[in-house]
């Protein structure tokens, strides 16, 4: 119980960290790097403390933080300090709260804690059980697919952005030309791979759908589109009109 209260302190005094640096640099896309390394720190703490084959444990754990932490260093070089400015979707958030913005992203910050927890549950699932077998296997090789497919949406993206004759064009390089957000959907499809090793146990089903909610109605694909209309007009228009939103699929006509 010790453990769980330091690492709890731990946890809100580091977003209150970042939400104070927030306050000077008017970039609140560190809140998802608070909550990315919260599900790192959390997955090799459950690592360390839970009771199931010891392999099991490794690799779970294991895949957790690589995903965690790559994600993390992704989000720091390139929303924190990349020079890109605030991420779509806080810039929206930001301009609707107007004088309250301190406030509400104090909360915003705070509740990455509890919501990082939450994304540790599947994780702590699948480390319970027996020694690996198939479904692990399989499992493994969805968190590969998923997490090639997110470096490459991601390095697509930054190769795009970084040619200024791009500047207010829609990125449709590669992945982006079947998906407007393919870097979400192979986040989403990370978190299968931990109700594949934990055999579809019901709590590793908080990672998809949990996941899912947030990327169709709390801060992701809705709010990300909103500022790309504003941005990028009727180009980004034609591009929701040919090209799914979420889903990898052959652009239509």
């Amino acid at each position: 119980m010790t453990l769980i209260a330091a690492a709890v302190a731990a946890a809100l005094a580091g977003q209150l960290a970042l939400w104070a640096v927030q306050l000077r640099t008017r970039n609140a896309a560190s809140a998802d790097l608070g909550w990315t390394l919260l599900v790192a720190g959390g997955a090799v703490l459950v690592a360390l403390a839970s009771a199931g084959d010891p392999w099991r444990r490794l690799l779970v754990g294991g895949i957790a933080a690589v995903w965690s932490l790559r994600l993390a260093v992704y989000l720091l070089t390139d929303r924190v300090l990349g020079g890109w400015g605030e991420d779509g979707r806080y810039r929206a958030l930001r301009e609707a709260w107007g004088a309250r913005a301190a406030r509400n992203f104090l909360f915003l910050y705070l509740a990455q804690v509890p919501v990082g927890a939450l994304f540790v549950v599947p994780i702590a699932a699948a480390m319970r059980g027996g020694p690996l077998d198939a479904w692990a296997l399989a499992g493994g090789l969805v968190w590969a697919a998923a997490v090639l497919g997110e470096v490459t949406a991601d390095l697509q993206l930054a190769l795009f952005r970084a040619n200024r004759a791009n500047r207010g064009a829609v990125c449709r390089a590669g992945l982006w030309r079947f998906s407007r957000h393919p870097n979400y959907f192979f986040e989403w499809l990370q978190w299968w791979a931990y109700v594949l090793i934990g055999h579809v146990a019901l709590p590793t089903l908080v990672g998809p759908v949990v996941m899912f909610v947030f990327l169709f109605r709390v801060t992701g694909i809705p709010y990300t589109e909103r500022q790309a209309l504003k941005s990028r007009g009727d180009a980004y228009r034609e591009y929701q009109r040919t090209t799914s939103a979420f889903l990898p699929w052959p652009p239509r006509r």
